[in-house]
């Protein structure tokens, strides 16, 4: 291995830990929800809002903040990300109140979406054009990892020493993510083009972009609707106790981390004939969990291979949008990874409430089904956009009046 390849591992590494850091933060409210509930006198549904308004954050945050420090030097945007991700954190940490600590949420959530967006760019420059998608899943292994151990564990601290203390554990990786960023990132980055508000409407009036955005939310959002409510499916429907439920969790992120590499390898040369596999298969394993959930070794089978599949999608989602961006609008590639981290979210959120809404309306048991059906989505939208590409004359037309929204 050449001294180039190790020190883009290295820089890769610091994105993954980076990643971790703030995939934990994105999720560990739910597990601590009702000792937030708790300590501050407040409902479960109001100490909910951690959940929902980062969010919101994230969505709003993300495109809007690329797009407005896209003239910085990339390095130092991401370490001042990191810094305003260890304040918003430090700030929950020691919140008092609901109304600081969803403002604690929101501050974090802006230093998430942006990072997210510079993030996957900055890996896929640090390595051959032939290895971005696994260079995007490197670091988004980091946020995979974190979303099935990073956040038991931060629940099992904030049981044992309190809710607060969970968040300076987070505090302390902002700091090791930013020391590693400082050393091991290089600062001879290519500098992003700053993208003008008119390159903001191409991006959103490209109608091959909304497609792959659409096929993002719809793609990655439709797990969720499973996902979410995981733990009680296995013990309510599947039988399993709950320490078996912890064990699992943790199996389905070992199954995720592998899937996430799997899919980076398989992206990297044709990202949409990837996708447009990996979401039909994924469809099909959504909907025989429907049928196997209820048998114990099926259904964890099952699940497994769900998890396997969950994140496979993320690295070809993100190098497809930023292909797309260099083609119809090159000076926005940024802004665009950003709008697609945006669609990752509005993603997780229908899905976790499209599950709600079916767990309290005809059961758990039918949140797989309910999942496939919007993964299916996703397939016709990935064979549409892949007919495009062996096509490129046909393309979906979104404003006559913007002749490279349709070229």
């Amino acid at each position: 291995m050449s001294t180039t390849q190790k020190r883009s591992n290295f820089a890769l590494l610091a994105l993954a830990l980076s990643a971790f850091a703030i995939g934990t933060t994105e999720f560990i409210s739910v597990g601590l929800l009702p000792l937030i509930a708790e300590d501050l006198g407040i409902s479960v549904s109001t100490a909910g809002l951690t959940v929902s308004l980062y969010a919101l954050g994230v969505m709003v945050g993300a495109p809007v903040l690329t797009s407005l420090s896209s003239n910085m030097p990339r390095k130092s945007l991401l370490l001042w990300i990191m810094v305003v991700f260890i304040i918003g954190n430090l700030i929950a940490a020691t919140a008092s109140t609901v109304g600081v600590l969803l403002a604690a949420r929101i501050i974090s959530a802006l230093a998430h979406g942006v990072f997210m967006a510079i993030g996957a760019t900055i890996a896929a420059d640090l390595v051959p054009e032939n290895k971005r998608a696994s260079a995007i899943a490197m670091m988004f292994t980091g946020l995979t990892v974190a979303t099935v151990t990073g956040v038991p564990i931060g629940t099992f601290l904030g049981q044992q020493f309190g809710w607060r203390f969970a968040f300076m554990a987070i505090v302390i990786l902002g700091f090791a993510a930013f020391i590693g960023n400082a050393l091991l990132v290089p600062s001879d980055l290519r500098k992003a083009v700053r993208t003008t508000f008119r390159d903001q409407v191409k991006l959103v009036t490209n109608g091959r972009l909304l497609l792959v955005f659409a096929i993002t939310a719809l793609g990655y959002g439709g797990t969720f609707v499973v996902f979410t409510y995981l733990s009680p499916l296995l013990q309510e429907i599947t039988g399993f106790a709950a320490g078996t439920v912890t064990i699992i969790l943790f199996a389905y992120g070992i199954a995720i981390a592998a899937g996430n590499t799997i899919g980076g390898k398989l992206a990297n040369h044709n990202p949409i004939r990837a996708l447009f596999y990996m979401f039909l298969i994924q469809a099909v394993i959504l909907l025989v969990l429907t049928f196997t959930i209820p048998f114990k070794i099926a259904g964890l089978i099952t699940i497994l291979f769900m998890g396997l599949f969950a994140f496979m999608n993320v690295p070809g989602l993100q190098v497809y949008a930023g292909m797309l961006a260099e083609r119809y609008v090159p000076s926005a590639v940024d802004t665009a990874s950003a709008i697609n981290i945006a669609a990752f979210n509005a993603g997780i959120a229908i899905g976790a409430v499209l599950g709600g809404t079916v767990a309290d309306s005809i059961g758990l048991i039918h949140t797989p089904w309910i999942g496939a059906a919007m993964v299916f989505g996703a397939v016709l939208l990935s064979a549409w956009s892949r007919r495009l590409e062996q096509n490129p004359e046909r393309k979906p037309s979104v404003s006559a009046q913007n002749p490279q929204s349709v070229n």
